[in-house]
């Protein structure tokens, strides 16, 4: 009911105000949730790990982490912003509060940054598939919602069948590294007709890659050629 209510203010002072920045409620455009003012503050990653899209400092030299230089699980990683202020709230208000207008602007942010780079394009989008159990209590996927529009703009299509959650996990953010990795194992079960495809990762935040790698584990069982990791934002 609270989520009806928050759309039909929302769609209230649309109407009456016209669009506003979801940050400062300044007059924005139609086109972006944001106003300029705000979109130039966010995070934007510059710097990041190519397999792993892990922020890199500017001391560091390579285009990799010490990880991936060693053993990356992905074969690309593209992050938009760094998990700071405000994407956490942006983030959390999607995903625990059911703020819908939240998913295009993330959605928006991620393509921005992979267009700006070019890279070879997935031949299909996957994102972080929810178990049953955890689609019923929350009533969407936010991952799903952020690839669906983020398929539109890179014009690629979107598969949410291809991989599922086979159990019910505890929540990432609740656990140690060690317990994250455990957690996962074998958590992901991919579909056959991922043989020979280039794969993309959705996901709203990646931190300790625990969860996509898992996924990426199952695709690679699978037969996927290629596997990427595009994510909103990266701690």
């Amino acid at each position: 009911m609270k989520y009806f209510f928050d759309q039909w203010i929302k769609s209230a002072q649309y109407a009456l105000l016209g669009p506003r920045c979801l940050l400062c409620q300044a007059p924005s455009t139609l086109s972006r949730a944001l106003c300029d003012g705000c979109w130039g503050d966010l995070p934007h990653m510059q710097r990041q790990c190519v397999h792993c899209a892990l922020p890199l400092g500017d001391v560091q030299t390579g285009d990799c982490c010490p990880v991936c230089a060693k053993a990356p699980i992905f074969d690309a990683a593209i992050a938009a912003c760094g998990y700071i202020q405000p994407m956490p709230w942006l983030i959390t208000g999607l995903k625990f509060r059911g703020r819908m207008s939240h998913a295009p602007l993330l959605a928006d942010l991620l393509a921005t940054r992979i267009e700006s780079l070019n890279p070879p394009l997935a031949d299909v989008l996957l994102p972080v598939p929810l178990h049953p159990r955890s689609y019923r209590r929350r009533g969407f996927n936010q991952a799903e919602r952020i690839a669906q529009r983020l398929g539109r703009r890179l014009q690629r299509p979107v598969a949410t069948d291809w991989v599922r959650r086979i159990r019910d996990t505890q929540p990432q953010s609740q656990l140690t590294a060690a317990q994250r990795r455990a957690n996962v194992h074998r958590a992901f079960a991919a579909d056959p007709v991922a043989d020979g495809r280039h794969v993309a990762i959705i996901d709203d935040v990646v931190t300790t890659t625990r969860t996509a790698a898992a996924m990426a584990q199952a695709l690679r069982r699978a037969g996927a050629s290629r596997i990427d990791l595009y994510c909103v934002a990266r701690a």
